[in-house]
């Protein structure tokens, strides 16, 4: 019923053909595969979420329930599929430097992570022989470097993660990489696993370096630096559905010819806000009764088999779209509910709130002018 979304810290591109280039500010971070001075090349890209961030939403929000995180990228251009593209996402194996360069800098800027180095040109080299228990690197001879990372933990968790890419396929990255973050956590914690020097996502090992042509696979996402609604999000979605009226005398709506408002939506929330989305339901046309009070008055609860979902309104595209275990609708002595976490949400945009509920032999979809705003401040 929860989905809660974090942004990266710091990304960037690492480019073997540029072993020593920093490419910390750029719109995209990238992982393809080129055909540049006859040689075969590739690109990598790294990304961080904050230790501190990620703790502090298990922590604080999720608490002991069990939870799902997915690391998700949204694309930007993509040309080259050949049948399938398999992406690989590691845990970084060694901390690293966003830097402060750009692919098109001219001189190349060198202060940050690149192909050959971790810290910045010069300093740090990625490992190359020597590494860190159940960590490793790939690269060709001749050009060591980039990246490290794990491939296995001591707490027994398969941190390797994937997705294929064919022609047919979503293109946005969204894996589930759950086991990556309890083992951060559990470092954090002083009960083993590694730390978190945030994620390597590269073509699988049989794309990449391949001589040919016919192979060139771009594959590019937009950063965090990106000027568009869709930079680079960690998102934590987790069940805490609770169907626990008390003693209330409102009972459950029955009628698929049904209103349903949001009593507390002011129309504008703060970015750091967390909001109880109350949603008020009754009969489209109640039965006469004789009663003392008006039957427009009364809240009905809605069935248990009700969920949310977010758009945003200029792209009509789902934020938050509706899952049968994550955005359950809730319900308690006053009303249905649920609540949403306005921190994953772009500032100054417009949104719109969807119901969807089964009742009756039918399922309806309800977006009767449930729109706010997200503001900054």
């Amino acid at each position: 019923m929860a989905v809660y979304k974090l942004f990266p810290e710091k990304d960037s591109t690492m480019y073997s053909e540029f072993p020593t280039l920093n490419t910390g500010l750029d719109e995209i971070i990238e992982v393809s595969t080129f055909y540049n001075s006859e040689l075969p090349q590739v690109s990598r890209y790294v990304i961080k979420f904050a230790q501190k961030e990620i703790g502090d939403v298990i922590d604080n929000e999720i608490g002991t329930k069990n939870f799902q995180v997915n690391l998700k990228n949204y694309i930007a251009n993509v040309t080259g599929i050949n049948g399938e593209t398999t992406l690989e996402i590691y845990p970084v194996s060694g901390s690293w430097n966003m830097g402060t360069g750009r692919y098109s800098n001219n001189p190349i800027t060198t202060n940050g992570v690149c192909w050959g180095f971790k810290l910045s040109s010069g300093s740090g080299a990625w490992d190359a022989t020597s590494f860190q228990t159940y960590a490793t690197a790939s690269y060709v001879a001749g050009n060591v470097g980039g990246g490290n990372w794990y491939t296995g933990s001591n707490l027994g968790l398969n941190v390797t993660h994937s997705q294929i890419l064919d022609y047919a396929s979503e293109k946005d990255l969204n894996v589930d990489v759950t086991n990556t973050i309890r083992t951060w956590y559990s470092s954090s914690k002083l009960l083993g696993g590694f730390p978190n020097d945030g994620f390597l996502v590269k073509q699988s090992d049989p794309d990449e370096f391949i001589a040919d042509r016919d192979y060139v696979t771009t594959v590019k996402y937009f950063s965090i630096d990106t000027h568009t609604i869709y930079p680079p999000q960690l998102e934590f979605k987790w069940n805490d559905f609770i169907y626990n009226t008390g003693s209330s005398s409102n009972t459950e709506i029955d009628t698929a010819r049904m209103v349903a408002t949001l009593d507390n939506n002011n129309g504008t929330f703060r970015r750091d806000s967390v909001k109880k989305i109350r949603i008020n339901s009754r009969p489209q046309f109640p039965q006469r009764n004789f009663e003392t009070g008006s039957s427009y008055t009364r809240c009905h609860y809605l069935p248990t088999a009700s969920f949310y979902a977010v758009k945003d309104l200029d792209t009509n595209e789902f934020v938050i779209d509706f899952d049968t275990t994550y955005t359950k609708i809730s319900a308690d002595s006053e009303s249905s509910y649920f609540t949403l976490y306005m921190n994953g949400l772009e500032p100054e945009r417009y949104y719109q709130i969807l119901l969807k509920v089964n009742i009756d032999g039918e399922t309806l979809i309800l977006d009767d002018n449930y729109y706010f705003k997200v503001i900054n401040g």
